[in-house]
């Protein structure tokens, strides 16, 4: 039983280390691109 709780432990921490690694060094910026809108103003 200890050996199954100290596995299921080593996995979470595997786990959350692989998690914030993949935050740190992953590409998770999103793509930009310029969107040009007309924009019609009621000057009178």
């Amino acid at each position: 039983m200890r050996r199954l709780i100290r596995a299921v432990f080593v996995l979470v921490l595997l786990g959350a280390a692989g998690l914030a690694g993949f935050a740190y060094l992953g590409d998770l910026s999103p793509q930009q691109h310029e969107i040009r809108v007309p924009v019609v103003l009621d000057a009178r």
